[in-house]
């Protein structure tokens, strides 16, 4: 019985191991007040919209405007990958923000599954909602 008891532990021991090593990161979702408080913190918050919707709706003060899809649903992955480096990291926490949140909402989960950046977060229902709730945005020229 023992044997058996030891046995069950080691098992449980290396499937608890197992799990935890294939644990990625959540992806945050937020709401205006969270972005607020973490771009208050100096989180970058990464726009991934197109130009014509930059100007068409404004930014979020402090956006960093970094295109993922262009007009036609095309998008450059090792460009984009570039660029972001030159903003944040894997393992620093960061924002992406879109029109409604469902891009960035895949972009995020790609992010964290598929390349292992640790700290992505982006904005639940986008720009939008931001600016429906009465948060500000500055124009883009």
């Amino acid at each position: 019985m023992i044997k058996n008891t030891k046995l069950s532990f080691i098992i449980a021991l290396f499937v608890t191991i197992f799990s935890l090593s294939n644990v990625s990161a959540e992806v945050g979702q937020l709401n205006n007040d969270q972005l607020k408080q973490l771009m208050a913190e100096g989180v970058p918050l990464i726009d991934i919209r197109t130009a014509g919707e930059w100007k068409e709706t404004g930014i979020v003060k402090g956006s960093h405007l970094l295109t993922f899809f262009d007009e036609r649903g095309k998008y450059n992955m090792d460009k984009w990958l570039s660029d972001l480096s030159k903003i944040t990291t894997k393992n620093k926490k960061f924002i992406l923000i879109c029109r409604s949140g469902n891009r960035t909402g895949q972009i995020s989960q790609f992010l964290d599954k598929k390349l292992d950046y640790k700290q992505v977060n982006h904005l639940q229902r986008g720009i939008i909602n931001w600016i429906k709730a009465g948060d500000k945005v500055v124009s883009v020229k």
